[in-house]
């Protein structure tokens, strides 16, 4: 029994020998993250990034590669991730691999890096700030603002700052690599070598780690996940005004059609993904959304109270929600006034000059009457109210109540605000829909 109890123990004893040193190999393994860069450089990209960094941190890699390929991006984004790369350079070694294109925004994140490393066929400049998608160079203060930031990428990672300066102002000469006078520089992978903007040409991602003594490291790669993928889309500067733009017009189409349909639906979608994209990207907090439901939510109140104050303080509601949401509130002002801008003018066009004639528009907005007259016949057909004064006793913005006889009807307005108080004149019966509009007596003003 002895012997058998002992034989039990050294078994144990071995067993936990062998184990513990292989637990040890695992949790001592080399890791190295690999994290793609590529696409636009926007907000998106910097929650990817920022959210990468995190994994790589958590799991105790001390060396991250970014494998880099975009034409560029927006200045704003490329900043925050320049200042994101320097705070994981405080802890972790990273490495620019510029697996064929570093261009513009591209090869400012590139030189935040603490290595570079190109492919045969790699390029790295051409970064000169431009005024949105139009190419066009931009204003005096965004050059220079942008010339400083190149200058500070190379320096802070010890690099010759003239060739930065020659990616961002075509003025800066290098004559030795400038094609022409007046050209922005960009430098091949054998260029970038001989200046010290590269420590190497590797073949591939492979070669690199190679070349960094990592070839038996543990490599993890990560991936932009479906919601990021769908963020980056929503919050790119050109998107933005697009959807609030499509939110404004939808809820203008849905003010002027009898239910909930299609334009208000479409109003929600839009509103529903910018928050959603930016909620998402990490420029807006819950608060923000939690402001704009508030918004919504008095501007509803505002169809059963008087005064006007609830409709007010909603709209104020939704549109501070939205700059919030933005992440720059500059930028975010400016799409909202190209948004309203949109609506009013979409607005005019349908409402005034179209009207029944765009076929389009009738699949979104009821334009056909379902008179008695067209041969349909509804559930209350009540043709005799046609003719009759009724006192309004809510404001009419376009629906509202009436009362006649001391019966209380609801009823739309042809289209204008009618005040409450105001008497009107039922001027048609479209099965359940009564339309009226303001009535004057003979010798009123």
């Amino acid at each position: 029994m002895r012997k058998s109890v002992r034989a039990l123990l050294l078994l144990v004893l071995f067993l936990s020998a062998i184990s513990i040193p292989l637990g040890q190999s695992d949790a001592n393994a080399v890791k190295v993250y690999k994290v793609p860069i590529t696409n636009d450089v926007e907000k998106g990209l910097h929650a990817f990034l920022k959210r990468s960094f995190k994994e790589a941190d958590e799991a105790g890699a001390k060396t991250v590669i970014l494998e880099i390929d975009t034409l560029g991006g927006f200045i704003d984004a490329a900043g925050q991730i320049g200042k994101l790369i320097d705070d994981q350079r405080k802890d972790t070694e990273v490495i620019a691999y510029i697996n064929d294109r570093a261009i513009s925004a591209g090869a400012y994140i590139a030189l935040h890096a603490d290595k570079i490393y190109m492919s045969p066929t790699g390029k790295m400049g051409a970064a000169q700030a431009v005024q949105g998608t139009a190419g066009n160079a931009a204003d005096a203060k965004s050059h220079s603002y942008w010339f400083a930031e190149m200058t500070s990428a190379a320096e802070s990672s010890r690099r010759e700052p003239i060739y930065a300066q020659a990616m961002a102002d075509p003025d800066v000469n290098v004559p030795e690599y400038n094609a022409a006078k007046g050209k922005l520089l960009t430098l091949t992978a054998s260029q970038a070598k001989e200046v010290g903007y590269s420590e190497g040409t590797v073949s591939s991602f492979d070669a690199l780690l190679r070349e960094l003594g990592l070839e038996n490291a543990e490599v993890v790669s990560t991936d932009v996940t479906f919601a990021e993928s769908v963020a980056r889309i929503i919050t790119n500067p050109v998107v933005v005004p697009i959807l609030l733009s499509i939110a404004g017009l939808g809820l203008v189409l849905e003010l002027y059609s009898p239910g909930f349909g299609v334009p208000g639906t479409m109003a929600l979608v839009s509103l529903g993904l910018f928050f959603f994209g930016h909620l998402v990207a990490g420029l807006a907090g819950y608060e923000a959304l939690i402001l704009f439901i508030i918004g919504v939510g008095l501007i509803i109140a505002e169809f059963f109270l008087a005064g006007g104050i609830a409709g007010v303080l909603g709209a104020v509601a939704v549109v501070v929600s939205i700059i919030l949401a933005g992440g720059n509130p500059m930028y975010m002002a400016i799409s909202l006034l190209i948004a309203i801008a949109i609506a009013v003018i979409g607005m005019v066009i349908i409402m005034k000059f179209f009207g029944r004639k765009l076929h389009l528009l009738n699949k979104m907005v009821l334009m056909d009457a379902t008179d008695t007259e067209s041969g349909y016949v509804s559930n209350v057909n009540r043709t005799e109210l046609i003719g009759k004064i009724a006192l309004a006793i809510t404001p009419l913005r376009p629906s509202g109540t009436v009362n006649l006889d001391g019966e209380r009807i609801d009823v739309v307005s042809e289209g204008s605000y009618i005040e409450k108080g105001k008497d009107v004149m039922i001027v048609k019966v479209e099965g359940s829909r009564i339309v009226v509009r303001e009535y004057q007596k003979k010798g009123d003003n």
